[in-house]
């Protein structure tokens, strides 16, 4: 059994900050979390060095909503292509994550439900989500419109079958014909059920919570804006405490100030932080898929191709989750503790992952490392170091690209089309 000491000078832990505290991994698994003691250097030192970690030691980062990244896509059959996914995410700071998979044909879902299943047996990935096919029209985003559909009974037992156990999430409008009753469906067979790419209004929301939705899909995105006389989803799911809201933090999808509010207005324990990352990410600006359709990558931005070559809904993004835990602290002014908490501890507890999002005894031994600004250094991943910061850097381009191109990108944040 391999045992790590690991003694940090800013721990973060489900109760609060510690300063210069130990961790004590065996194998795979957390098995201390303590004050230092001076005491330790003698007595531990026969069993396993100590290794001073500097900076921000924090869980690893836990992605409820992405579609790919590294030039492969979780929309697949192929086992060997997800779990290129999962190696790229993991390198970018997420040791935990759903598999998103775009709209499709439901034969087409269900072959996808099934290769992916297994992965999650063996804990690979994190989850299954489904965001469509039960989508609306108007704000169907990157979704490929002849294949929507309403949710219909034998529809949702097809999905559900496919998936073996293995489905999460599902992301629906819940406007649609039949939508209360398969939330309520999907409910039962334990799978999260989130409101997205809805034309709904607060009315159909409340009614979605109340048959038991819990999740909103990357809120602010795919559905209608908030106006004073027509207050539409987004007030109630910021304030309605049974809800965890997704927010893509890379300044093309929220701006800075919404982003405030909307963690003032939930709180750092109702708000998880996506990528909602498809193909392109990690990869050159041009030309990708996602799903059936035809997406252009330009300064780090996914817009769907169109006909007349006007400018398409945002497809996705190119965020890492390193990047959207460095964008919150940066540009958002958020503290680190905080982000930590939006970034793995919130998600991971809201979605009932009892393993992970947080460093404590008995969880498995997922830790990240950040410096002052919140940008990854180092990544352990069930106990074993998988890069140091000078090495990594999946992110160092995203970073440097982002200050390049972070004028551009607030102003089509002010201009944009929802996802």
């Amino acid at each position: 059994m391999s045992t790590r000491r690991l003694r940090c000078s800013h721990l973060v832990t489900p109760s609060g900050v510690l300063r210069d505290a130990m961790v004590i991994i065996d194998s795979e698994r957390i098995t201390a979390v303590r004050s230092f003691d001076p005491e330790d250097q003698f007595a531990l030192a026969e069993h396993a060095p100590i290794e001073v970690i500097d900076g921000w030691v924090v869980p690893g980062f836990v992605d409820t909503h992405t579609h790919g990244g590294g030039g492969a896509d979780l929309a697949t059959t192929e086992v060997d292509t997800a779990r290129s996914v999962i190696d790229f995410a993991r390198w970018t700071g997420t040791t935990s994550l759903f598999a998103s998979l775009v709209t499709a044909p439901l034969d087409v879902l269900e072959d996808q439900l099934r290769c992916l299943a297994p992965l999650v047996d063996s804990g690979e990935l994190a989850g299954i989500h489904l965001e469509g096919p039960f989508l609306s029209y108007g704000k169907r985003g990157a979704h490929d419109p002849e294949l929507l559909r309403d949710p219909d009974p034998a529809a949702v037992d097809r999905l559900l079958t496919a998936a073996e156990g293995g489905l999460s999430m599902i992301t629906i409008a819940p406007e649609l014909p039949g939508a209360l009753d398969a939330i309520a469906r999907f409910t039962q067979a334990g799978v999260a059920v989130a409101v997205g790419h809805t034309e709904g209004d607060e009315r159909s929301t409340r009614a979605a919570l109340d048959a038991g939705a819990r999740v909103a899909t990357h809120l602010f995105n795919g559905m209608p804006p908030i106006h004073h006389r027509q207050p539409g989803p987004v007030p109630v799911l910021l304030t309605d405490d049974r809800v965890l809201v997704e927010l893509i933090c890379d300044g093309v999808h929220l701006h800075p100030d919404v982003i405030r509010m909307a963690v003032d207005a939930a709180g750092t324990d109702r708000v998880a932080l996506i990528t909602d990352a498809m193909i392109a990410t990690g990869m050159a600006d041009g030309d990708y898929r996602l799903g059936g359709l035809q997406v252009s990558v330009a300064a780090g931005v996914a817009r769907l191709q169109t006909s007349d070559g006007s400018q398409g809904s945002i497809a996705g993004s190119t965020l890492t989750m390193a990047g959207a835990f460095a964008f919150c602290v940066q540009q958002v002014g958020l503290p680190v503790p905080d982000v930590a908490a939006m970034a793995a501890t919130s998600p991971a507890r809201r979605h009932g992952l009892k393993d992970v999002g947080a460093i404590a005894p008995g969880r498995r031994a997922d830790i990240a490392v950040v410096d002052e600004q919140g940008n990854l250094r180092r990544l352990m991943y069930a106990g074993q170091w998988q890069h140091d910061g000078d090495q990594h850097d999946g992110d160092q381009h995203d970073r440097d690209q982002h200050d390049r191109d972070q004028h551009g990108r607030d102003q089509l944040a002010v201009n944009r089309e929802d996802a």
